[in-house]
């Protein structure tokens, strides 16, 4: 069922699965969530989880900060677009690139070196994926405990004002937050489907022709989950009207500059 889903396509089949695998293929966004908290117990189950994803050369060059407080959630949702279901989940994750503990171990190391190589654009990169690496793990940790989760790219919209609400140090950034929350039975949502598999995997070399060939039948199928939804447009007009230009970007064009004001420079 959840791989003809993923795929709104009836003759989808997967020969080799598990009940992780099977997991994964039924995550959808949650916007709507019931009252309950998110309990201690759970956010270290989560942020256990997210520990034990990959991370280059062990860096762990990113943190999390759990936010509960209503006022402040309350001001991270007016940040970050208006988005009123950051104000009503239970707890609202935001995950950091964080190149701020280089910099703290280099200051008590008392040598009086800096990590030079924190400035630089791989950096900044490494802090981003490897903050993702652990969000995607605390994802699928909160599914496995009958949570729901969506992920808000929009606090990169205003990334300074947002690093002043968390107090984040220099050379730290919030990457994206996390609505966490259990799911309100009565959302009307289902899983999104996504491009066939044959528009993504190539085998040896990209064969650009060979996956851009899918995209038509792709796009019928998800208008037609949008059409159920009430959205408008298929994949292709959405995708060409998100990057249209810096007007579509909504503030997140400014983001080198916002980079460097917050201590990554990423030359």
């Amino acid at each position: 069922m959840t791989i003809t889903a993923r795929y709104a396509d009836p003759t989808a089949t997967l020969h080799v699965t598990s009940e992780i695998v099977t997991l994964q293929l039924a995550h959808r966004s949650v916007r709507r969530f019931t009252p309950r908290p998110v309990t201690d117990d759970e956010l270290a189950a989560l942020v256990a989880a997210a520990q034990s994803a990959s991370t280059s050369s062990n860096l762990q060059a990113w943190s999390v900060v759990a936010v509960r407080d209503p006022q402040r959630k309350a001001r991270l949702a007016a940040l970050a677009g208006n988005q009123r279901f950051i104000d009503e989940a239970p707890l609202f994750l935001v995950w950091v690139a964080d190149l701020s503990r280089a910099h703290r171990l280099a200051d008590g190391a008392g040598t009086g070196g800096v990590p030079e190589g924190t400035d630089y654009l791989e950096s900044t990169i490494l802090g981003f994926v490897d903050a993702a690496l652990a969000a995607q793990n605390a994802v699928v940790a909160a599914e496995s405990l009958g949570l729901g989760t969506v992920f808000v790219g929009a606090v990169r919209n205003r990334p300074e004002q947002i690093a002043a609400e968390l107090g984040l140090p220099p050379h730290a950034v919030a990457a994206f937050g996390l609505a966490v929350g259990t799911p309100d039975p009565t959302e009307h949502a289902g899983i999104k489907p996504r491009l066939p598999q044959a528009a993504v995997l190539h085998h040896e070399q990209y064969d650009a022709a060979t996956a851009d060939a899918h995209i038509p039948a792709y796009d019928e199928r998800l208008g037609a989950y949008n059409a159920r939804h009430g959205l408008p447009g298929t994949w292709s007009e959405r995708v060409l009207a998100r990057l249209a230009g810096p007007q579509s970007l909504s503030g997140r064009h400014r983001l080198r500059e916002a980079l460097a004001n917050l201590g990554l420079p990423s030359r």
